[in-house]
């Protein structure tokens, strides 16, 4: 099981270059940006994690402008958003993002993605809440055709585009893994429908309990659950806990660290290090 730690990137948190240097040096696998471009005033939409809205989530950046950062500074490092909401950003545009990080990082980007939950955000980007899930599955299908093929096109009922030529092409073929996060059973069904892994948050849901039913959801849908891999973020520092998630199968691990510098970070690491070496 691989070990990955995310961070909203803020100008008050340690920087992503600093970051993925210390992940790297302490064996960690990748690291992960989380995406808001904004937090509206209103509040249509209760925060999933329950209570009030901390306040990185008013101030992280950009998270391909972040993975940059990080991948300038390290060498094997893996670099994911976690998540990019897709359903707020222009296909062509983010298809061009996602394929010129994989480049100028070798081969490193992970694709996470997710439908999101703060519907006046999205309603601010032209989004309809009740259709974003849609949205977000045709603009994953023109970025496939635009990563893989010279001369793109896309017909669906939100994203419409006739025969593009857009370059670079991503360094992975035939493009980086798209890993969707949400929730059992919708996310785990995204996942399966046209993702290469599913990322479901620890605490918020019993794994154990929903494995064999997304087996069989894998099963049904014609994927091989290999194919599939899980990886649950919010990790707690439980050895026991690591090393049942390990035991259920799952590829991937992420703990989320706080929007702080390196005085509160590195001590952290330091720990989850030791706990990666005995796990």
């Amino acid at each position: 099981m691989d070990f990955g730690a995310s961070m909203f990137f803020t100008d008050y948190s340690m920087t992503p270059a600093a970051l993925g240097r210390a992940l790297e040096e302490r064996g960690f696998e990748s690291v992960w940006a989380p995406e808001h471009s904004h937090i509206p005033v209103s509040r249509k939409s209760p925060w999933p994690g329950g209570g009030e809205l901390p306040k990185r989530y008013y101030d992280c950046m950009d998270p391909f402008v972040s993975l940059t950062a990080a991948a300038a500074a390290t060498t094997k490092l893996k670099l994911g958003t976690g998540v990019c909401l897709v359903n707020q950003r222009d296909p062509i545009q983010t298809a061009k993002l996602v394929a010129s990080l994989d480049q100028l990082s070798g081969g490193r980007f992970l694709f996470g993605i997710g439908v999101g939950w703060n519907q006046d955000e999205m309603e601010n980007h032209g989004t309809a809440f009740e259709t974003r899930a849609k949205l977000t599955r045709e603009r994953i299908e023109a970025m496939k055709e635009i990563w893989t093929k010279s001369k793109a096109e896309y017909h669906g009922e939100f994203v419409n585009f006739d025969p593009i030529m857009a370059w670079p092409k991503p360094v992975q073929k035939p493009h980086p893994p798209i890993l969707v996060g949400g929730a059992f059973p919708q996310g785990a069904r995204r996942a399966l429908r046209y993702g290469n892994g599913w990322i479901p948050i620890a605490g918020r849901a019993p794994l154990h309990e929903v494995l064999e039913r997304f087996r069989q959801m894998a099963a049904e849908a014609g994927r091989d659950p290999a194919g599939v891999p899980i990886s649950t973020f919010g990790a707690p520092e439980d050895p026991d806990e690591i090393k049942r998630f390990r035991d259920l199968g799952m590829s991937r691990t992420v703990v989320s660290l706080p929007s702080e510098k390196e005085d509160t970070i590195l001590p952290i690491l330091d720990r989850w290090a030791e706990l990666i070496r005995r796990c």
